[in-house]
């Protein structure tokens, strides 16, 4: 069996923390990512991806929670469907539009947000962060919708 390697020269992994190759491993999932991913898809990806990662998916919650204690990536829980999902942290936020049907989870191209002043609107109460999510259907389940 041939040893798997999630070392990249490109990638710069973030001080304070003793990386290992199975943090390597997650951070690198994460950081090729295009949406965020549950604990269960990084572990698949990392099956497929790296020949002979001998991991279980235990770990890659305990390597999530520990990157989340370290700020760098963002828990979201779905409210569709509950699942709950991970992305790097990267100074800025996404939100999406989530399928009802088949769960793809679409990014907005802009924060609906981003021209509103929460802090001068909100008198006592400081404006820290905040998330949105659409509830819908993607373009191929609204077709296969239809045929029904």
């Amino acid at each position: 069996m041939e040893e798997h390697k999630c070392e990249h020269n490109d990638i710069s992994y973030p001080k304070g923390l003793k990386w290992t190759k199975q943090r390597k491993c997650v951070y690198q999932v994460l950081e090729e990512a295009t949406e965020p991913l549950s604990a269960v898809q990084i572990y698949n990806r990392i099956e497929r991806d790296h020949e002979g990662s001998d991991y279980a998916v235990s770990t890659i919650y305990r390597i999530l929670a520990t990157f989340e204690e370290h700020g760098m990536v963002e828990k979201t829980t779905f409210m569709g469907d509950g699942t709950v999902v991970y992305e790097l942290n990267r100074g800025e936020h996404t939100h999406y539009a989530v399928c009802l049907e088949c769960h793809k989870r679409i990014p907005l191209p802009s924060c609906p947000f981003a021209h509103v002043h929460l802090e001068q609107d909100t008198g006592d109460f400081t404006v820290t962060g905040h998330k949105l999510e659409l509830y819908g259907y993607c373009k191929k389940c609204q077709e296969a919708r239809k045929k029904q």
